[in-house]
C-alpha cells in the first residue's frame, strides 16, 4: 500500500509519518516543498493539473494532507487551508480518483462552543476567525469532492514537538527560559494572558493512530470524524501540569487582556468522538499528563551559562 503524506515535515506530519511507516506492507512518500521530498509540491500555489502529473507518477493507494496553516494573515491562511485541499482534491480527480484522502480538520471550524455540551459533526460551523474559517473551507472542499475522503477534525494537539506558536510550545518554551534557565528556581514568574478558556486537548500519538486507522479502513467513512480527547479541560490545567513536569516553582501570572483575541471569543471547545469509534475502532489512549510528559521531555531545554 503506497501512502503519501503531504506536510510530512510539520509537527502533526512528522508524527503521522512515523505512525505510518510502521504499518506492515506500506510504503510511506513524503510530499512537500523540500527538494528531498518524494512529490514536490506546494498547496499554496501550485496548479491541479501540475500537481495531477506528479501523483500520477508516484499514483498513492491514499493520500493523507497535514499541510495546514494555524498563523500569519488572511491570505497566508486562505491560500494553504482553503485553495490547497480545493487543490489537491482536483488533481486526485484526475490522478487518482480511487484514492482515500485523510484531511486533517480543525475543531475551530465549529466555532464558541456551549458549556457542558459536546459538538458532533453535525452540529452547525460558527467559525471565530480566519483561521477556522479557512479550515471549514478546506472541508468543504473535500467532503463535495466525490472522492473516497475522510476529514479528521482535530481537537487541540499535544506532545512532542509542539511548536512556539501554540500554547503547549510557546508554555514550554518559557518555562525552558525561567529563571535565567533554571525553571525550578523559585522566585521565577511565567506571564500569560487569561488562561480559563476550556480546551479538548488530544495527544498527537493518539491523532497518528486515528490517522492510520482512517486511511487503511476498508469500505466508505464518514465524511467527518472528530478527533480529540473527548473533554474539555481548563487551558489553566493545562498549563499548570506542564509547569509541574516541568519543576517549576515560580509563580504563573495571568496577565490582563494577554491572551489571544481568538481564546477570548472562544471559551469552550469539545468534541463527540463517538463517531471516531464507531467508523475507525478508535478511542484516545494518552492523558493529557502523558502528552505533557512526552512535550517537555522532548524540549530541547536551555540550560544557564556557568
Amino acid at each position: 500500500m503506497r501512502i503519501l503524506v503531504l506536510g510530512a515535515g510539520g509537527y502533526l506530519g512528522r508524527h503521522v509519518t512515523e505512525r505510518l511507516r510502521a504499518v506492515p506492507g506500506a510504503r510511506v512518500l513524503v510530499g512537500g516543498r523540500s527538494p528531498a521530498a518524494d512529490v514536490t509540491v506546494d498547496l499554496a500555489s501550485d496548479r491541479p493539473y501540475g500537481l495531477a502529473e506528479a501523483l500520477a507518477k508516484v499514483a498513492p493507494d491514499a493520500v493523507v494532507n497535514c499541510a495546514g496553516a494555524t498563523g500569519g494573515d488572511a491570505v497566508t491562511l486562505a491560500e494553504v487551508n482553503a485553495r490547497g485541499p480545493a487543490v489537491l482534491c482536483a488533481a486526485l480527480r484526475e490522478a487518482a480518483p480511487s484514492a482515500r484522502l485523510v484531511h486533517l480538520g480543525s475543531a475551530a471550524e465549529y466555532g464558541p462552543g456551549t458549556p457542558g455540551l459536546r459538538v458532533t459533526e453535525t452540529e452547525a460551523c460558527l467559525p471565530a476567525g480566519p483561521y477556522g474559517a479557512t479550515k471549514l473551507a478546506g472541508t468543504v472542499a473535500v467532503t463535495a469532492s466525490g472522492l473516497d475522503a475522510v476529514v479528521l477534525r482535530v481537537g487541540n494537539p499535544v506532545g512532542a514537538g509542539a511548536p512556539p506558536t501554540g500554547l503547549p510550545g510557546r508554555v514550554a518554551a518559557l518555562l525552558a527560559e525561567a529563571g535565567d534557565g533554571a525553571p525550578g528556581a523559585p522566585g521565577a514568574e511565567l506571564r500569560l494572558g487569561d488562561l480559563s478558556a476550556y480546551r479538548d486537548f488530544v495527544d498527537v500519538r493518539d491523532l497518528a493512530r486515528a490517522v492510520e486507522l482512517a486511511a487503511v479502513t476498508p469500505g466508505p467513512l464518514p465524511p467527518l470524524l472528530n478527533v480529540g480527547g473527548g473533554e474539555a479541560l481548563p487551558v489553566r490545567e493545562l498549563v499548570r501540569g506542564l509547569a509541574d513536569v516541568a519543576g517549576f516553582r515560580g509563580r504563573i501570572v495571568e496577565a490582563d487582556g494577554g491572551g489571544s483575541a481568538r481564546s477570548a471569543r472562544v471559551s469552550w471547545q469539545c468534541s463527540d468522538i463517538t463517531a471516531a469509534g464507531l467508523a475507525l475502532g478508535w478511542r484516545p489512549a494518552h492523558s493529557l499528563v502523558a502528552s505533557l510528559e512526552a512535550l517537555w521531555a522532548a524540549h530541547p531545554v536551555r540550560v544557564a551559562a556557568p
